[in-house]
């Protein structure tokens, strides 16, 4: 796979160091891509489709990503932005960020936004239930280096250039309702957040969210790929071993940096859950093997699209 490109917007459980191990699942077509859960959207800008839907219910991520892609700000506004508020984060410190912090969410600016994550303790995103932005500071004034804003900015363009290539649709709706918009020529990529997470968060999951969404895949026509925690040192997924008998399940050990504790920053192993079984047939012909109705071939030498 070629280089990473790694998305502005951090969140916790970014699958960055698991998007290549996705990608070897991914079926190899063009039909549209959908995910209901976008997070940070690593997977989908990765895994590149001419067409899809990033789906997720936090109306922030949602609004910047609308922006870049409809050019309602560019990488050159985020380098402004950054610089003029980062001497102000270097002289004032907490204040600055707290200023910043209240701003946001008074006005929800997409350009605060940014800001808040890349400043914050330990990139978090997390609202209080009346979606107030309240992360604290990360302690570190001088977090706008040249190096960084400069970092950010090509983060940022990348995006500009992806977007002009294809067509991504970025809209703010409850998993229920874009799952079930899924057709036989959809591929869903869900990765909805822990059922372990803290119940103050704004996305906080309960049993039954986990249980509605496995119905909802289980009885959907489309093929997909959820990715989910298999286990840690301290919990094991029971779902996996319960609710989700009947797919097929990969696993693969992983590491998160953005836990805000460091007890809580070990090694976990990472599940994906599919409805379908990639072939490998890299020295088959075309044409020569039956393909079962429930397999993708993700093969450049068959056709793009395989009718069932």
């Amino acid at each position: 796979m070629k280089k990473i490109i790694v998305p502005p917007i951090k969140i916790q459980g970014i699958k960055t160091k698991l998007v290549e191990w996705i990608s070897l699942h991914v079926p190899n077509f063009s039909w549209r891509r959908i995910e209901p859960f976008m997070g940070s959207g690593v997977v989908g800008f990765n895994i590149v489709p001419k067409n899809a839907i990033f789906s997720d219910i936090n109306p922030h991520t949602i609004k910047f990503y609308q922006e870049i892609n409809n050019w309602n700000i560019n990488h050159l506004m985020v380098r402004n932005f950054l610089e003029q508020e980062g001497e102000f984060l270097k002289e004032q410190g907490e204040k600055h960020y707290k200023y910043v912090r209240d701003r946001f969410n008074a006005e929800q600016s997409t350009l605060d936004f940014l800001f808040l994550n890349r400043s914050d303790f330990n990139g978090m995103i997390r609202f209080n239930k009346k979606w107030g932005f309240n992360v604290p500071f990360g302690k570190k004034p001088e977090r706008f280096s040249k190096a960084y804003i400069t970092k950010i900015v090509n983060q940022v363009r990348n995006l500009e250039v992806l977007m002009q290539q294809n067509n991504r649709e970025f809209i703010c709706r409850d998993f229920e309702e874009i799952i079930k918009i899924a057709n036989s020529n959809d591929f869903l990529y869900c990765d909805p957040p822990y059922l372990w997470r803290n119940v103050d968060y704004f996305d906080s999951r309960s049993e039954a969210d986990e249980i509605k969404l496995n119905t909802l895949l289980t009885d959907s026509v489309a093929r997909f790929i959820l990715s989910t925690r298999h286990s840690n040192t301290y919990r094991t997924n029971e779902y996996l071993s319960t609710v989700r008998w009947n797919f097929k399940i990969l696993t693969k050990e992983h590491f998160y940096h953005l836990w805000g504790k460091k007890e809580n920053r070990n090694a976990m192993k990472e599940a994906i859950v599919m409805n379908y079984e990639i072939v490998e047939v890299a020295s088959v012909k075309k044409n020569s093997i039956s393909i079962p109705k429930n397999v993708f071939v993700n093969e450049s030498l068959f056709d793009p699209i395989l009718e069932y």
